[in-house]
């Protein structure tokens, strides 16, 4: 049976290219990822032209380049801001929320969500994620070499360092894992204040984005 530590370094080469190719399918294709997932289709002015005006004032207002806008047809309460760079930047918003919101705590969630695009936080928090499933995914792969190793019952002193090596990889990758996912939570958490700040400063309408805010913690906990 092949060395467990030649067979996790002939097959470094081919998990390297791997994630690489995983991180270039992930960081162009995103986008359209979301939407599939999400099911949300492209709103223009004619279909609902509240929703379009409110987020074309506050970029004029901006002096920001207009993303483009998503509606998710369902009855959660529910917006994000999603893209890379000027080309793919947009706003999704469910019907939910476009029903349940008045047109100030509307116009208050809409300048969140340009917040992060503006200060670029969705770039960020997607490259983090995808550095999250790449630890994980070589993490995955460090496992199964360690399983392969301990298969191999010989209890020879090349097979236990063998065995060493694996299982240092192991511990590197996890920890790798495990301070990409703190890393990933600490961003979102301090842009999110950032982007609320940034929304009361952008509408001048602080209580309406708390209003906003507190109606989606009340959608939550209903549910």
């Amino acid at each position: 049976m092949m060395d467990p530590t030649v067979l996790f370094l002939k097959s470094a080469p081919v998990v390297l290219a791997a994630t690489g190719i995983w991180f270039l399918i992930a960081w162009a294709g995103h986008s359209s990822f979301i939407r599939m997932a999400t099911g949300s289709k492209p709103l223009d002015r004619k279909e609902n032209k509240r929703i379009y005006n409110l987020v074309e004032n506050l970029c004029i207002a901006q002096g920001m380049t207009m993303p483009k806008i998503y509606i998710i047809e369902d009855d959660s309460l529910n917006a994000f801001a999603s893209g890379i760079d000027q080309r793919t930047y947009a706003i999704s918003l469910s019907r939910g929320i476009i029903n349940k919101l008045d047109d100030d705590e509307l116009e208050g969630v809409i300048a969140h969500e340009l917040t992060h695009i503006k200060n670029r936080d969705v770039r960020l928090l997607i490259v983090s994620i995808i550095f999250v499933g790449i630890f994980a995914f070589l993490a995955e792969v460090a496992f199964r070499s360690l399983r392969h190793a301990g298969r191999s019952r010989s209890s020879s002193k090349n097979n236990k360092g063998s065995g060493a090596v694996v299982l240092i990889a192991i511990v590197v990758t996890a920890v790798a894992y495990f301070i990409s996912i703190l890393l990933r939570f600490g961003i979102s958490r301090k842009r999110e204040y950032l982007a609320d700040a940034g929304a009361a400063e952008m509408t001048k309408k602080p209580y309406a984005l708390a209003s906003a805010l507190r109606a989606l913690d009340l959608s939550q906990e209903a549910a």
